[in-house]
């Protein structure tokens, strides 16, 4: 590897010399400026803090990597001393950074290395929702500024409300898009990541099957965050831009397994009461809406319901119905205001801060409960992975917009995502004291 004036930065040798003694490092870090930087990482107790961040299994398994891609370089038939260990000769653990680092930059998948960079320069920032409907990605810049956003159907928690657990075939698919994103991540030089799972991996009694083979994919472990903090996350984000006039904010994130409530009046700030419901668009069409379409007591049982969750929420947190402005999220939201500006191709400038009103919503549930799957996947907005559960999406907010009394919903596309940036962000720029 070189740099752009063209002087090696890294440089690989053979893992024998001419007389057959065996050099257990394969890539060596010679760039003069990368070389000081990790010397000043290591001086301030760089290789005790690589230890304490980066998962210790993941730790071994590039050095597996290591001693694999080592040992395909040996000789046919070799039969003498060969090297032997890990990363740089190392057995466990982190012993160089400057081997790790090497490594990463000639295109290793060493999580140590990646570690390294993301500590020698501002590097790009990523959050990953893996929710019950989708799983998304929000790459930003430096400064937090957007760069990519993604969004695929996983369907992850498929099944997770009647059965409890997840399915192989849900975690297979989510798996191959957090590949997909962890290249697109690569792509980025995006440095430190954080990754949620949220309503179906809190019910799913083997979610570690997922978060195992999550973390080595992406190379950090998924958290699985609580209600109240996924509520927190998405109040941050969705009203950082947002006018303080319109204060006090009641935001509703409508997923795919819950719905979370969060109110306060501090644009970006903490909500001051948060809960998270078990309402969502999947979990309301699975138990529910079982038919094509969906009966109508079925459509009445389901709002029924809701509604009385929410009757339930309020005499615990009054204080959601003091807010002044109703901010909805996520793909059901995003859907109908695209599906009332009839889009044929997804808009982030025409969605997002759109105003539905309650009577668009009740209008749009009563066309949309009366279709068939076929004639909704027809409709200009309706994303085919929503299909089938955009009605039980629409129920909520109906159901969410009548018991609160909004006659208008404002829709945004910043969320639960932009909230887990600002997090690295202000983590990036706390004072650092070391391990």
């Amino acid at each position: 590897m070189r740099d752009a004036g063209g002087d090696p930065v890294v440089i690989r040798n053979d893992p024998l010399l001419v007389d057959g003694t065996p050099m257990p490092t394969l890539y060596w870090l010679v760039g003069r400026e990368e070389r000081l930087a990790v010397d000043r990482l290591e001086a301030g107790g760089g290789v005790r803090e690589a230890e304490a961040a980066v998962d210790a299994e993941e730790v071994a398994r590039s050095h597996a990597r290591y001693a694999a891609e080592r040992g395909r370089l040996l000789p046919p038939g070799w039969e003498g001393p060969a090297p032997s260990g890990g990363v740089g000769g190392a057995r466990a653990g982190v012993k160089c950074l400057h081997a790790h680092y090497a490594w990463f930059l000639a295109g290793g998948d060493d999580p140590v290395g990646r570690w390294v960079a993301g500590r020698l320069r501002p590097q790009s920032l990523a959050a990953i929702d893996c929710g019950t409907n989708s799983t998304r990605l929000l790459v930003a810049d430096a400064e937090g500024r957007t760069v990519e956003r993604l969004m695929r159907i996983t369907r992850l928690g498929q099944g997770v409300d009647e059965t409890g657990r997840l399915r192989p075939v849900a975690i297979d698919r989510t798996i191959s898009v957090l590949s997909e994103y962890r290249t697109v991540m690569d792509s980025f030089g995006v440095g430190p990541v954080r990754i949620a799972a949220t309503s179906a991996a809190r019910d799913a009694a083997n979610r570690e099957d997922f978060f195992g083979r999550a973390q080595a994919v992406v190379g950090v472990r998924p958290e699985l965050l609580g209600g109240d903090t996924e509520g927190a996350l998405s109040f941050a984000g969705a009203t950082a831009g947002l006018d303080p006039s319109g204060a006090p904010w009641l935001v509703a994130d409508i997923g795919g397994g819950s719905t979370e409530l969060a109110v306060g009046d501090e644009p970006g700030g903490d909500p001051i009461d948060v809960v998270s419901l078990d309402v969502g668009c999947v979990r309301i069409s699975e138990r529910f809406l079982d038919g094509d379409p969906p009966a109508v007591p079925s459509i009445a049982a389901a709002r029924r319901h809701v509604s009385g969750v929410l009757k339930e929420a309020s005499a615990v947190h009054p204080g959601f119905g003091t807010a002044a402005t109703l901010v909805g999220l996520a793909g059901t939201v995003a859907s109908l205001a695209a599906i009332d500006q009839r889009l044929d191709e997804y808009d982030r400038s025409r969605v997002h801060h759109y105003h539905l009103s309650r009577q668009c919503v009740e209008e749009m549930l009563d066309v949309l409960a009366r279709d068939t799957a076929e004639q909704r996947a027809r409709r200009p907005g309706v994303e085919p992975g929503r299909v089938d559960v955009i009605v039980g999406g629409t129920i909520v907010l109906a159901a969410l917009m009548d018991h609160f009394g909004f006659d208008d919903c404002l829709t945004s596309e910043a969320d639960i995502l932009d909230g887990m940036v600002m997090s690295l962000l202000q983590a990036r720029s706390a004072p650092h004291t070391g391990v």
